[in-house]
């Protein structure tokens, strides 16, 4: 068996999982480069959109994004060793050399580190804020909770967590929410950045309090809605369950995939942030992306729960985002992470403010890093355009990998 068989049997990804094929799916090079045109801000427009020319093949065979000679932890090899057209790679790296705000950009094909690049202020042992790709590792944390046996289910209600707010409930529906219900992000709390008053919660930092005083939008488990309170929520109960989610985190995640957090930030009560500011370098978010590929192994050692990337990475809602992001780009959410429509593929994703991401497709056994400016307290037309080239850029990369 093959390693890339190996780590498939891990996970138990079927082939299965890819989308119908499409007869004319753009799925080569120039088409993609077409797609991705249209999908970048003004400043960056390529010639499908009456813009700078696309690349020529002087310039592609210019782009250097080969891996330096000492890279710790990764074996290094090259895109057409495993099988990824060196082309289409070199179309990736020269397109996000013309974005506005990517840090670093690393590229995972085979278990084997073929390409990486740094811009602007990146470099290997940058660490930075990776907004809402916390999340993800909220949502590992709760499996390995589970898997502890500190957290006996996910269909345990919420406010067995937070006896002391029971009292204090004004709305009985928050009695029935369930911590498989705060995953999925169907526990009726509502978007906190569609409101001013949202976003003053947002940015003055959650307290366990905030479960009573934000209203719900809807029934629990009656629709989907993205909720940053549901993710610290999920931070607090594993907390409260096991012990002190850093020490938590640090003995059970970060230790085994050598993880050094340069910050966590906490609430006003002292509780690790589930929805945010983690601070990484891009290899330690490729560490936690091969990890999930290979079945929650590393080294040898089983660190997050197989059957937990399982359920992670199921469709619990689909079209879960509300806004268009570009053609290759159609989403669904699981637990904590999204699974994400490219072309004939789907890949699973951890996504955070600014278009930063970790993006693993496991039928092709490849990952990719992104990392970029999170745009804290930056919202509006304008950083939304600069987040979409983010995403487009890895969706549409995706999207041109040939089938078979």
């Amino acid at each position: 068996m093959t390693p890339t068989a190996r780590r498939r049997a891990r996970i138990g990804r079927p082939g299965s999982r890819r989308r119908p094929p499409r007869p004319l799916a753009a799925r080569r090079l120039r088409a993609i480069a077409a797609t991705l045109a249209c999908a970048l801000p003004a400043t960056v427009a390529l010639a499908a959109c009456g813009g700078e020319p696309d690349p020529t093949p002087e310039q592609l065979a210019a782009v250097d994004y080969a891996p330096g000679p000492d890279v710790e932890g990764w074996q290094v090899s090259t895109p057409e060793a495993q099988g990824l057209d060196p082309d289409l790679v070199a179309d990736l790296y020269w397109r996000a050399a013309n974005l506005e705000t990517i840090y670093s950009l690393l590229v995972i094909k085979n278990g084997y580190l073929v390409a990486e690049e740094y811009y602007r202020t990146g470099s290997p042992t940058q660490h930075s804020a990776v907004a809402s790709v916390t999340k993800s590792y909220t949502g590992a944390l709760v499996g390995i909770a589970l898997d502890e046996g500190c957290l006996p289910s996910l269909d345990e209600p919420m406010i067995t967590y937070f006896p002391e707010l029971e009292a204090q409930l004004d709305d009985p529906r928050k009695t029935e929410i369930t911590i498989r219900q705060l995953l999925q992000m169907r526990a009726g709390y509502p978007w906190e950045e569609a409101t001013a008053e949202g976003m003053e919660l947002l940015y003055s930092r959650f307290t366990p309090a905030s479960l009573v005083d934000v209203p719900l939008k809807r029934d629990p488990g009656s629709g989907w809605d993205y909720s940053n309170l549901s993710s610290h929520l999920l931070a607090i109960i594993v907390a409260r369950a096991c012990e002190d989610l850093m020490d938590f985190a640090t003995e059970h995640l970060f230790d085994p995939l050598g993880i050094e957090p340069e910050q966590w930030m906490a609430d006003r009560a002292g509780y690790r942030h589930g929805h945010a500011d983690l601070s990484l370098s891009a290899r330690e978010m490729a560490r936690f992306g091969q990890t999930y590929l290979d079945g929650g192994v590393h080294d040898g050692r089983q660190v997050i729960p197989t059957d937990w990337i399982e359920q992670s990475w199921q469709k619990y809602t689909e079209d879960a985002w509300y806004y268009a992001v570009g053609p290759n780009w159609h989403s669904s959410y699981g637990y904590q992470w999204w699974l994400i429509d490219a072309g004939p593929w789907t890949y699973d994703l951890a996504w955070g403010h600014g278009g930063q991401q970790i993006a693993v497709l496991p039928e092709e056994d490849l990952v990719v890093v992104l990392k970029a400016d999170p745009l804290w307290d930056e919202h509006g037309d304008g950083p939304w355009g600069i987040e979409k080239a983010n995403l487009n850029l890895v969706a549409n990369f995706v999207a041109g990998i040939p089938e078979g």
